[in-house]
């Protein structure tokens, strides 16, 4: 006489089964285990990336951001230590924009803004002078403006979300790297 929980149970173990085959078939991206045919680890691979400084006029709002993002990119690809022989160069382009989210009926003045960033970026192979990466990826971020009689802080909550939206570009880039380096496509 069967059990009637034995359909149940029967997909239960073959469900585990099938876990178990295919367990040793995952790995985390950012573990010690090496990528590619030459053995290196991703760490190593990130670190050999040069990312020059961001083409800006200077002075400007966007060179400012530009500087931001590359530190933040360099302190990803390398982990705050010192980067190895660049066998790859890392082009990145930026461009801004505000947009007025609410504004203040009475005065007209803007009380929330959205800063965004977008980002066009390319991986140079320094060996071959081909490009093996390219890509776009972008950033929102909304900060407050208090009232007139608080402009400086107004100012402070710009310089606030260019950072925030720069360490969003710079993650995103660094995935990207990552996924490449790890998966060679």
């Amino acid at each position: 006489m069967s059990s009637p929980n034995a359909p149940r149970l029967s997909r239960l173990l073959l469900a585990l089964s099938l876990a178990g085959l295919t367990a040793g078939c995952f790995q985390p991206l950012y573990g010690d285990r090496s990528v590619g045919v030459g053995g290196s680890s991703l760490s190593d691979k990130l670190s050999a990336v040069e990312v020059p400084p961001v083409k800006a006029e200077n002075g400007t709002r966007i060179a400012r951001v530009g500087i931001e993002m590359r530190d933040q990119l360099l302190f990803d690809l390398t982990g705050g230590g010192p980067a190895s022989s660049s066998a790859y160069r890392l082009d990145i382009r930026l461009t801004s924009s505000q947009v007025q989210v609410i504004v203040d009926i009475n005065s007209a003045r803007p009380e929330i803004q959205n800063y965004g960033i977008n980002a066009i970026y390319s991986l140079i192979d320094n060996a071959t002078g081909k490009q093996v990466i390219n890509g776009t990826t972008f950033s929102r971020v909304s900060y407050n403006i208090p009232g007139q009689q608080q402009r400086f802080a107004g100012d402070r909550g710009l310089i606030d979300a260019e950072n925030r939206a720069a360490k969003v570009i710079a993650d995103n880039i660094r995935s990207r790297l990552a996924s490449y380096f790890a998966a060679g496509a």
